[in-house]
Formats: C-alpha cells, structure tokens, sequence
C-alpha cells in the first residue's frame, strides 16, 4: 500500500516532482499535451477520467501529463518554499521538459496556479481552462488563515493530523464525504478510490497511515487562493495582456455537495471577466466537476476548445 510511481520524475536540487502520464493507450509523435493541475489536498490522479474523456474524442492525439505538487503524494518529499508562484514555476519547468506550448487545466488551487503560470509564461502555454477555481475577491482585512482554510476545505484539512489503521479505514473516513462519498458508489469509483489512496504514505514511527499532504504546503498554497492578488488576476491578464484563450468551468454545488458553490451566476457577474473568456456552468459538485458527468464532460469541452484556439 503505497503512492502510484509516476511516469517520471522531475529533479529538483532537493528531492524531485513526480509526474503521472494519465494518457490511456499510446500516443502519437506530434500528440498535444495537456498538463493538468490538482487542488489543495489532491493529486495527479485525479485528473483520471478527464483523460480518458479525452482520449475517447482523440485517440492518440491528445496526452494528459499530471505533477504530483510539491508536498503531496509522491512529490511530498519536494521542498519548500511552497506557494502558487514556486507551482507555477514548476509547471514552466515541466513545460519545457515535456512539450512545446502545452493546455493547462487546473482545479481549485490549481485553477489559481495554472492562471498564475500563463500569466507569467505566456509565450510556453497555449491557454488555460480553470475548473471551479482561479478566481476570488479580496480577503477581508485581519483574515485569519487557518480558520479560513478550516471553515472552507471542512473534512479536507481535518483528515491531515489523522491517523488511519489501514486503506479501508481511510476510504470509509472518505466514504462518509458528502460530495466524496457518491463517487466512491458510483461510476467514477475505481478512479476514485485509486485517487484517494494515492495520498495514503505510512505514519511516522509506524503510527498507522496518514495523508501524504504536508501541512506547511497546504497552509502557504492556502494563503495564495485567500489573498494572493496576482494569483487572483492572473486567469484576466492572462487573456487581456497576452491573448491566450482561458475558460472558466464552474460548479452549481459546493464542497461538501451544498446548493452554494464556490461561485454562482451573480458572483461570476461581479468579477468582470474579459468578454474574450468563456464561461460555463455545470450541475456537479466541487469534486464531481472532474470526476463523473456531466462535469467531466464540460471540462473536457473547454479543454478541447482551448487546443482547437491555438492548434
């Protein structure tokens, strides 16, 4: 019971990023490349059925590339600083090892990464699509983060200073999710759950198993989607400034599956997105936007428009 050994692995002057190739079956020479961005407490994996969403349109023509961040799964052992920015330039790095210009996708935290990365390296991106994720208002004055990030992510940040007996026991704490949980019971499941136990590593001193996520990374990513201002505009500049195409795909429902996501159609309205920049709304959950339909398919909609923008 261990994390999934990526595909491969980016070396860093301390420790490495590991990087899946989600891409079912082979791929052709001149494949495009999707590089796709996990959220807070997430991983590679769980970018899996978005992939082969793709890969059912665009047999061959498409690969999906997903890092492990730094301070999860198997890049946990990668050092700090941590922060969107120190992501973002990972993603660059990536970038320029694996393929020339290649489509981000992100979700949740790594909305705001992938924005942050095209922002800032226009020129080794071909556009962005921003999965319930990428863009905020100003945090309140005074905020106080670990309360925050507490009262935002619930169960997410809960299951870090946990210790579990075994894999069952970790899935049942997941089964009881629920936005997580219906997953698990449903179509998505086997994806799901090899998702979910790739953040299982052993506990220290053999106490037990816990979450691969290291705390510090969480709380620095953290800061950045509450009060990272150029995290916050970078999805806009992004297209303003540099013309690349970006879509936004949000969710009706939230985190824990609530009628009140993370964002809804007056909140959208309030920020003023560029006309350029498309939106689309779909009936799914913080998680299920990228794990069962329809929100797979919208994201795989917006993915494939944004490599027809730039072929």
């Amino acid at each position: 019971m261990t994390v999934t050994d990526p595909a491969f692995v980016i070396e860093l002057p301390e420790g490495h990023l590991a990087v899946h190739d989600l891409t079912p079956g082979p791929v052709d020479d001149d494949a495009r490349v999707v590089l796709a961005v996990h959220g807070i407490t997430a991983n590679g994996l769980s970018w899996q059925r978005v992939a082969d969403g793709l890969a059912r349109r665009r047999p061959g023509a498409v690969r999906v590339l997903a890092p492990d961040l730094r301070g999860r799964a198997a890049s946990r052992e990668a050092p700090g600083p941590f922060g969107l920015a120190v992501h973002a330039e990972d993603l660059a790095g990536i970038a320029s090892a694996f393929a020339a210009a290649p489509v981000l996708v992100g979700h949740s935290m790594g909305a705001y990464v992938a924005a942050l990365a095209a922002a800032r390296h226009p020129a080794r991106f071909s556009g962005a699509v921003l999965v319930d994720g990428g863009f905020a208002f100003p945090p309140p004055p005074g905020l106080d983060l670990d309360a925050a990030l507490a009262a935002v992510l619930g169960p997410a940040m809960a299951r870090l200073s946990m210790r579990f007996g075994s894999a069952e026991e970790y899935l049942a704490f997941f089964d009881e999710h629920p936005a997580l949980g219906p997953l698990l019971r449903g179509p998505a499941g086997e994806v799901a759950r090899r998702y979910i136990l790739h953040d299982l590593v052993p506990g220290q001193d053999g106490d037990g198993w816990c979450s691969s996520c290291v705390l510090d990374a969480v709380r620095a990513d953290g800061a950045g989607v509450l009060a990272d201002d150029e995290a916050h505009d970078a999805g806009r500049r992004a297209v303003v400034e540099h013309g690349l195409p970006v879509e936004l795909v949000w969710a009706h429902r939230g985190l824990l599956d609530e009628p009140q996501g993370l964002f809804d159609a007056e909140r959208v309205a309030a920020l003023n997105l560029p006309e350029a920049l498309t939106v689309t709304d779909v009936d799914a959950n913080h998680y299920s936007v990228v794990l069962e339909e329809p929100g797979v398919t919208a994201v795989v909609d917006a993915v494939e428009r944004t490599l027809a923008a730039r072929p």
